[in-house]
């Protein structure tokens, strides 16, 4: 069992799903230790190894690619030997769970370090902690680093052999296009090459999806209890969310679980464990929601009472989530006209997607950071396989037939799982989800 303080990843799901089971960062005999999704690697401390750590409290610069650009970090802790060496380093947003639903540099400074456990983490190791707001700061380690020096990451959502072969395949196929279009050659080894490699993106993510479903399985934690949410009507909420949603007592987290399957892993356990339940009620005395807070009171997670346990079933869940978490729990009054909650950005705040259309996106598998740029190019090799087969088929009918099914096969690939999606989204799961009378 992976002793406390540990440190759990930023939520994911789809393939990413893997790394909130079994990535962490934690003390094991006087050793760092991170255990990935693949592998696990240990960093001496003391002498001969990490004796500091600075945190530099500045967000990284954002990262440029097509579309949108990608925000930066909340901030890096450098791990440094005695001489100032770098032996290693992390962004703190891999290592915060409810980081993808917070706006960047929400939590920061001490807060911070409270809320991922690194502070914990570090003092149980006796590693001093220096916390700088300057780029500049002569406690940086200055461009000298360790052999073998890398990011102590969680690890990518997507598996090292998906890139591998996208990038492979994606390469032969440029390449390949490069030759047909500038030197319009119809050598039908060419051509059979081509949708060869335009096939083998569509084949990969299925593949993707069975081997995710499969890693998954394998995955299977003590679960003490499950509550899923109780709505009312008025709430806007639908069969997907009551399906999705859920709030899941484990013996050592509790997980949210949300629309599209991400996961937030928040400890139960150890310095940096969650510590109540606050029940917040109206000036006239109704419940108007929960507050999951950790150490310093700090807000978790909020869940609106009439989305969560203001239905039929809701009372009994509020019940079993006090008694299986073992939390304090607590009642607060609101006092005055400030609304509920006002100006606080928590995880569970926003569940509900803003329509149908919204949802559809979100619960869909999961691309790579190309987005959508991914599957156009693949659609575009699929139809050009096509194009190319049909222009050799009077020359060399077999090469030709085949390269027009391989284009065929590889929009089928992506066209149906795409359907089928829609189809049952919109014939079943964006509907409103069954009334339940209100609780007392």
């Amino acid at each position: 069992m992976i002793p406390e303080p540990a440190l759990r990843p930023a939520a994911s799901r789809g393939p990413g799903l893997e790394l909130c089971h079994r990535s962490r960062l934690y003390l094991d005999g006087g050793d760092l230790v991170l255990q990935t999704r693949t592998r696990t690697r240990r960093f001496p401390t003391g002498d001969g190894g990490i004796t500091r750590a600075v945190f530099l409290d500045l967000p990284g610069d954002d990262k440029e690619r097509m579309g949108p650009a990608i925000g930066g970090s909340w901030g890096e802790v450098q791990l440094q030997d005695r001489d100032g060496a770098l032996v290693g380093s992390f962004d703190m947003e891999d290592w915060l769970p409810e980081s993808p639903a917070l706006p960047k540099r929400w939590v920061k400074g001490e807060q911070l370090l409270d809320r991922t456990g690194v502070a914990a983490l570090l003092k149980a190791a006796a590693i001093p902690l220096h916390v700088v707001t300057d780029r500049n700061s002569s406690l940086l380690a200055s461009g000298s680093r360790r052999r073998g020096a890398k990011p102590l990451a969680p690890g990518g959502d997507f598996p090292l052999w998906y890139w591998g072969v996208r990038a492979v395949a994606g390469a032969a196929w440029f390449a390949l296009f490069t030759v047909v279009l500038f030197f319009e050659t119809t050598e039908p080894w060419v051509v059979l090459l081509l949708a060869a490699t335009a096939l083998v993106g569509p084949v990969a993510r299925l593949v993707l999806r069975a081997w995710t479903r499969l890693r998954l399985g394998r995955c299977v934690p003590v679960v003490r209890e499950r509550i899923r949410p109780a709505p009312v009507e008025g709430t806007g909420a639908t069969v997907r969310f009551c399906r999705d949603t859920e709030l899941r007592v484990q013996d050592r987290d509790l997980v949210l679980r949300v629309l599209g399957g991400r996961e937030y892993w928040l400890p139960l356990s150890g310095p940096h464990a969650l510590t109540s339940l606050v029940l917040v009620r109206d000036r006239m005395g109704q419940p108007l929601g929960v507050e999951l807070r950790g150490p310093h009171d700090q807000v978790r997670a909020v869940f609106p009472w009439r989305l969560w346990f203001g239905g039929g079933a809701g009372a009994d869940g509020w019940s079993r989530l006090r008694r299986t978490t073992g939390l304090t729990a607590s009642e607060r009054k609101l006092v005055g006209k400030a609304p509920w909650p006002k100006g606080l950005l928590a995880l569970g705040v926003n569940l509900l997607p803003d329509s149908a259309r919204t949802a559809r996106r979100l619960s869909r598998f999961p691309s790579t950071i190309a987005g959508l740029s991914s599957t156009a190019v693949m659609a575009i090799g699929s139809y050009f396989s096509i194009v190319q087969g049909g222009w050799i088929e009077d020359a060399h009918p077999r090469a030709g037939m085949a390269a027009i099914l391989a284009g065929a096969v590889g929009l089928v690939l992506q066209a149906v799982p795409y359907a089928a999606h829609q189809l049952r989204s919109r014939l079943w799961l964006d509907r409103p989800a069954p009334e339940q009378k209100p609780t007392e």
